[in-house]
Order: structure tokens, then sequence, then C-alpha cells
């Protein structure tokens, strides 16, 4: 941490850098999927000064040059982030394994 540190108190998966603001926010390093020729990701954890995490999500897709074949590709990108948004929302903790059952 040096002396220009505006925002000391970083979490464990944060960065420690230029990417932490100095309103408060914590971001991780991305974790990037390129498939060259397809596309890539880039997904961020981060955290406002509230103390509320959530990901980010960047891709570029590469679209196709016919306009109508260009559409129907936004149209399945955007359904599939729909579904991805909603599984990430409804993901819940798994029961621990003991759970409810108390030793004999």
């Amino acid at each position: 941490m040096s002396v220009f540190d505006f925002n000391p108190d970083h979490t464990d998966w944060c960065a420690r850098d230029h990417r932490c603001g100095t309103a408060g926010e914590h971001r991780a390093e991305s974790i990037v999927v390129h498939i060259p020729g397809h596309g890539r990701a880039a997904l961020t954890r981060a955290r406002t000064a509230d103390g509320r995490e959530y990901a980010e999500l960047h891709m570029r897709i590469p679209l196709r040059p016919v306009e109508n074949h260009a559409r129907r590709q936004l149209h399945g990108i955007l359904s599939d982030l729909r579904d991805l948004v909603t599984r990430a929302a409804t993901i819940t903790r798994p029961a621990s394994r003991h759970s409810g059952r108390r030793a004999a």
C-alpha cells in the first residue's frame, strides 16, 4: 500500500490498484475468456462503497455483416444473457451436509 492509497480497506480479492476508486469501491482483476475469431468476455467482481457486491460482465462479440444475421445474433445473445442473469440471481448456498441431523 502506498502513501497515495486513497482506499486502504481492500478486500482479500481486490486488485489493490487503480481499479479501486477514491469513492470506496473495490474491484478484482478481471477473469478473461478469449476465443479467437468468436469473441471475448471479461468477468469482474466489485464491491461498492456501501458494501454491495456484484459481478460485471463485459463482452465483445463480432457481429455478422448482413443486418438480419446480426440482429439474429443479438437476439440470441440477449436471450442467453437473460437466462444467465436469472440463473445467477437464483443461486443459493448448498445445504450443509449436517443440516438438521444430529448425532445419535
